[in-house]
């Protein structure tokens, strides 16, 4: 078992963690990522170095997705077969509930482990706020509950990090998307019950309220964007053709038949990942009925709100925002998803270690090279400033 710790900026939390893992278990194997850091914390580095962890960095700072990565393809080279539990560096997950997924880890097959929080106590506002809302739209978007959706306490088996590697994410927004192309990929979602800790307020988080939320809410604002888009576009036809033909069934039939054209091509296109891994055919026979069903619910409440004399713009828009959300959770788990593949239930073979390894350059003896070229948080995961 590999405890990854990826590390930005870390303060004596992470020595008293590392020290704290080895009073448990002085041959637990610990790999500590500098997360572009920089010089001033450089002696946080070195201490946990001197504690005995293997610790490799780079000059920019990355994200937290990046530096997991980097964790992933260093253990996948330098100890194959090993299964990983991901630990946060800012003191929030104590040694007993890091050990306990670590355990959980070993008796499952083709699953993650969360180390889940429970919320209560004193939990800064924002946190609690967070995680709720994410829940809510991870339920709404893959129809599973899991109780925090944002921890970063994280077991995988060692036949899973070929798949890890292949999620897209460079920052907070990868551990989430692990989580919704789980499925997909064939691996279930187990949880282990472990302590909310919170230490001074969560003050020594680098999450960025806006840019991070933007990048983890990144696929629901799209399905947003796109529905929008198609509800200015109904909204206009339905009121068009109201005036033309003083008939509700035929306004309401005509304007979704066009806005519903315009919403297939985008979402299909741009917004679901997967959206083209179906056939046309099959998509738009999928869409089709679900344009079906949603209009003829549409109609039903358009017709019993306009009935207790409810204005027809403020009926149109009470009625979209009620289907809008069934609209997503139908799409995102049913008519724009891929093909569900086997998740490989034995230790990782020789094969998928080396398709791992074709990734990383060569070793050298005392470091890695590492290119200091390269934008802000694009930069390869395979080249490393140091290793000890």
């Amino acid at each position: 078992m590999i405890i990854l710790i990826p590390a930005y900026e870390p303060d004596q939390q992470l020595i008293s963690l590392v020290r704290d893992l080895r009073d448990s278990d002085p041959w637990t194997t610990i790999v500590v990522v500098d997360d572009g850091s920089g010089p001033a914390f450089q002696d946080v580095f070195d201490a946990v170095t001197r504690l005995g962890c293997h610790v490799l960095g780079y000059a920019v700072n990355g994200g937290k997705g990046h530096a997991l990565k980097s964790g992933f393809e260093f253990i996948a080279r330098r100890f194959p077969g090993h299964d990983v539990v991901c630990a946060d560096s800012d003191g929030q997950h104590g040694v007993a509930d890091i050990l306990a997924v670590a355990d959980r880890v070993r008796g499952v097959t083709a699953s993650m482990v969360l180390g889940c929080r429970s919320f209560g106590g004193d939990v800064p506002a924002r946190s609690k706020f967070g995680n709720t809302v994410t829940r809510c739209l991870f339920k709404l978007a893959t129809g599973q509950s899991v109780p925090d959706t944002q921890t970063g306490l994280r077991g995988y088996r060692a036949d899973m990090i070929p798949w890890l590697l292949t999620v897209r994410g460079q920052r907070y927004e990868y551990e989430l998307n692990l989580l919704l192309e789980a499925k997909q990929a064939g691996y279930g979602i187990d949880t282990v019950e472990i302590a909310t800790v919170y230490l001074d307020h969560n003050s020594g988080s680098h999450f960025r309220p806006v840019a991070d939320s933007v990048r983890i809410y990144a696929p629901l604002l799209k399905f947003l964007g796109s529905s929008f888009s198609a509800f200015l576009v109904d909204t206009v036809m339905f009121l068009l053709l109201s005036a033309l033909t003083d008939s509700l069934l035929l306004a309401v039939v005509g304007a979704r038949a066009i806005s519903a054209a315009v919403n297939f091509m985008v979402n299909r296109s741009l917004v679901f990942e997967h959206g083209k891994e179906r056939s046309l055919r099959s998509a738009i026979t999928g869409y089709v009925a679900l344009v079906l069903v949603l209009l003829t619910a549409n109609y039903a409440i358009m017709w019993s709100l306009t009935s207790l004399a409810v204005p027809e713009l403020p009926a149109k828009l009470a009625t979209e925002l009620a289907l809008l959300g069934v609209s997503y959770a139908i799409q995102r788990r049913f008519l724009f998803t891929g093909r569900v593949r086997n998740a490989p239930t034995a230790p990782a073979s020789a094969s998928r270690t080396a398709a791992v390894e074709s990734h990383i350059s060569a070793l050298v003896p005392a470091q890695f090279q590492h290119s200091t070229t390269g934008n802000r948080g694009n930069q390869p995961t395979n080249r490393f400033r140091r290793i000890r």
